[in-house]
């Protein structure tokens, strides 16, 4: 006999999901910490390597690598995107009918 299985369709942020105060910039947060992690993953930069070329200590890394992205004002997460060659570009479109949102699109 099977049972069933409950769920609930996510809003696709998490952070909004668990009712998290500033779920929004969290989630941000989050996005662009990731970004920057892939990048140095995808690099195969040590952690030194990462460290020298994002201007900051060996620690930082090491916090990114775990997910501790909420350490980091979204400000610093882009200045790590810019050092790592990457441009940002913020686009500010209409929302329609509901309130606006906040998101990242990696290319």
């Amino acid at each position: 006999m099977s049972e069933k299985i409950k769920f609930e369709k996510s809003s696709g942020n998490v952070f909004k999901d668990l009712e998290l105060p500033d779920a929004e910039e969290l989630f941000l947060k989050a996005r662009l910490g990731f970004a920057v992690f892939q990048i140095i993953e995808e690099r195969k930069l040590t952690q030194t390597e990462a460290a020298k070329i994002l201007g900051v200590k060996k620690s930082v890394i090491s916090q990114l690598k775990k997910g501790k992205f909420n350490h980091y004002n979204i400000e610093q997460l882009l200045v790590f995107l810019n050092r790592l060659n990457r441009d940002v570009e913020i686009r500010i479109i209409p929302s329609e009918d509901r309130e606006g949102q906040q998101r990242v699109v990696a290319v």
